[in-house]
């Protein structure tokens, strides 16, 4: 599909050379970046999809659906809710997007949308009202083939592994199913226990934990028992493949506490009654040392994103739900307790491998120094700062975050870039990072500041998009 003269430009906006300024940048990208493979070792993609080798009936389906970057856009484009998160038609959905990706320019998403139209359906038009309608119908017939289920999809972007965010009490039958069909590209689960330390509504907790003793097939009567059944699926999921723990928390919890605390606080729970802040934070605490030595054990990496603050509007949480776009950037206190947590594991030598993620970009420095504190030679680069996340997974944010690891880290043992997302459309973000990183290192060659030495900083290039994660990971 090519552009129209109805549009508002008419040569192409994605181009070969998109986001690489310099000789030495596009140099770099297509002799060494572009054909990486891609390992997205972190997103929220439904493995009942990838069993299920789903057939999307419309762009809506695959694209909007589950998009709450999409949704907030929207709604600050004048956007009612019906049309985001409502029963309105798909089609009149899609329409309301397109009515507001010209507001989006600046906004990461008009890149994102234009280089997802550019590699899964070739076109080239930039989406706007005057072009929803071809948009849509062209993205639909494609969509409606088998080369454009859910697998294929993943095919096209050249994903070779790929690791789901699964709780502890999910059956993994999708997972399952997927290793059974023999699968080429790696989908292993990750195990992310988050419920099971979200003690601050006890009704719940009580229910969350009532789902646990089915899934472990433990009857839980005190806090012993609680942890013999996460225990149990921890071990599960290590017999399904999985090789990552996750947590998305405001901050690490740190505080001191005893055996007796934590078993007076489970059993204070249990009961229904409700627990003090400081209870709270003990239980969050013991929980987080215990996972962390189970991931130790079994040379797990243990990933914490960390700072974002949740569901703020209340109003359109209990309408329609959390992780629907009502959270924001968080000011948390990080780097006392965050010290504290790792020194604790670090100290029994018991400290996993561990990947930290801020959404707050005054954290960055903190982040990348602390990474140093624990990194103790036993592995090049044990401990990771991750990739802009969140509010920070545009152009400046991973711009700020590759120099501010460079300036305190060691940006050449990185692990890359990972896609935190809910939508199969999503995979060219990995080839918008790979764009950014060539463009920063490229113009520091031009510049002088780096040798002109190709092989050398195109092998780099290379174990950043790719090889770190492969070797680091164990894939």
């Amino acid at each position: 599909m090519k552009s129209k003269s109805n549009t508002r430009t008419s040569a192409p906006f994605i181009t070969d050379n998109f986001l690489l300024q310099s000789e030495a940048a596009r140099h770099l990208y297509f002799d060494y970046a572009q054909h990486m493979p891609v390992i997205d070792y972190h997103n929220h993609l439904s493995p009942g999809d990838i069993a299920a080798d789903t057939i999307f009936q419309n762009l809506t389906q695959v694209w909007l659906n589950g998009d709450h970057y999409k949704w907030r856009a929207m709604r600050a484009n004048g956007v009612p809710e019906a049309y985001c998160t409502g029963d309105k038609p798909d089609v009149e959905k899609f329409e309301k997007w397109a009515a507001t990706v010209p507001a989006t320019i600046r906004n990461p998403l008009f890149h994102w949308t234009h280089l997802e139209l550019k590699r899964y359906f070739g076109i080239d038009v930039l989406l706007s009202p005057e072009t929803a309608v071809e948009v849509y119908e062209t993205c639909n017939a494609c969509l409606q083939t088998p080369e454009y289920s859910v697998r294929n999809l993943l095919r096209k972007m050249q994903v070779e592994v790929m690791c789901t965010t699964d709780d502890p009490v999910d059956t993994l039958e999708s997972h399952q199913k997927i290793a059974t069909d023999g699968f080429e590209i790696k989908v292993l689960p990750a195990f992310r226990p988050d419920k099971a330390m979200a003690v601050e509504d006890p009704l719940a907790f009580n229910h969350y934990v009532a789902r646990l003793e089915q899934s472990a097939d433990v009857a839980i009567t005190g806090f012993n028992d609680f942890l013999d059944a996460l225990k149990k699926r921890h071990d599960f999921f290590a017999e399904m493949g999985a090789c990552v723990s996750d947590h998305g928390l405001e901050e690490l919890y740190a505080e001191d506490y005893s055996d007796t605390d934590i078993q007076h606080i489970f059993a204070k729970i249990r009961a229904g009654k409700p627990l003090g802040v400081l209870e709270i934070r003990q239980f969050k605490s013991a929980m987080l040392v215990y996972f962390g030595i189970w991931d130790w054990e079994k040379n797990w990496t243990q990933q914490f994103h960390l700072g974002a603050l949740r569901n703020n509007n209340s109003r359109m949480t209990a309408r329609i739900g959390p992780d629907t776009g009502w959270d924001s950037i968080g000011d948390f206190s990080q780097a006392r307790a965050l010290a504290k947590f790792l020194d604790r594991l670090d100290s029994g030598n018991q400290l996993a491998k561990t990947i930290l993620y801020n959404v707050n970009p005054s954290d960055n420095a903190l982040f990348a120094t602390m990474i140093g504190n624990f990194n103790d030679g036993s592995l090049a680069g044990k401990i990771q700062w991750g990739s802009g996340w969140w509010f920070m997974d545009q152009k400046d944010g991973m711009e700020s975050q590759i120099n501010t690891l460079s300036n305190m880290g060691l940006l050449s043992r990185f692990v890359g870039m990972l896609t935190d997302s809910r939508s199969f459309l999503s995979f060219p973000r990995h080839e918008y990072f790979r764009r950014i990183l060539c463009n920063m290192i490229g113009r520091d060659m031009e510049n002088g500041e780096l040798p002109r030495d190709y092989p050398w900083m195109g092998g780099i290039v290379q174990d950043i998009c790719y090889n770190n994660a492969r070797a680091y990971f164990n894939f």
